[in-house]
């Protein structure tokens, strides 16, 4: 039976995303730092799916321990979901370049060194799928998170990049933009329920869009307008706003 792989296993929409293919009888490693505390949740999977599930240990942070935490993995798995995210302070990192740095750390390179070492594997299998979760935030640099916005476009820019690569090697990468998304990330931010999605709704969005192969997905889908019109704002005008 095939197993998925999620990074950054501890957030809202990882957990939505492993009931989600634990559900269509996918086997689950949750990889997370302190993964001793994702122990409940992978019992409840088991049971709830009657599939296997595991809690691995995985630092986002910690390249040098990223290709060994792969080589661990008994079974190495059909596909991965990088579900890691990190919004961080935009004020403080525009005053301490350890937060900036963080911020970047976590949201590109740690995902980037992660799976790559992943690509190649996949690349030699000739089969795989990557599915890397980025943000609408990097569609636009905006002065309120530009820190995790970057880090986010650089994200996207890679899995465009890594798509076009293994492309000829039967590896789909799909590219998920969520908007809001009511998660402890965002807890106290007083989102607008119109535009904010629930995790599961994310889950939906990513099996439905790896189903049908798809290169890039929104979610939710307005978000892909919803962005497509602050992309065009002029950049003269665009200046002047408070977004």
């Amino acid at each position: 039976m095939n197993w998925l792989l999620i990074l950054g296993g501890r957030s809202d929409i990882a957990k939505a995303v492993a009931h989600k293919f634990a559900g269509n009888g996918f086997n689950i490693y949750l990889a997370a730092r302190n993964h001793q505390e994702l122990e409940r949740d992978v019992k409840d999977i088991e049971i709830r799916y009657q599939i296997k599930a595991q809690s691995v240990e995985f630092d986002v942070l910690d390249f040098n321990s990223h290709q060994a935490f792969y080589d661990s993995l008994q079974e190495k798995p059909f596909g991965v979901v990088c579900s890691v995210g990190y919004l961080g302070n935009q004020k403080k990192a525009e005053l301490d370049f350890n937060e900036a740095d963080k911020i970047i750390r976590t949201n590109y390179s740690g995902c980037v060194s992660m799976l790559s070492i992943i690509a190649r594997d996949f690349e030699k299998r000739q089969t795989g799928v990557i599915i890397g979760i980025s943000s609408v935030a990097g569609d636009r640099g905006r002065q309120s998170n530009y820190y995790y916005g970057s880090a986010k476009a650089g994200f996207s820019a890679y899995l465009s990049g890594l798509r076009n690569r293994l492309s000829k090697s039967n590896v789909p990468v799909l590219t998920v933009k969520p908007g809001f998304v009511d998660t402890k990330m965002t807890e106290g931010m007083g989102l607008p329920p119109l535009l904010t999605a629930q995790p599961e709704e994310v889950a939906d969005d990513i099996y439905r869009a790896w189903e049908k192969r798809k290169d890039v997905v929104y979610t939710k889908w307005f978000w892909r307008w919803i962005m497509l019109v602050i992309k065009n704002i002029p950049e003269l005008l665009f200046k002047k706003m408070k977004l």
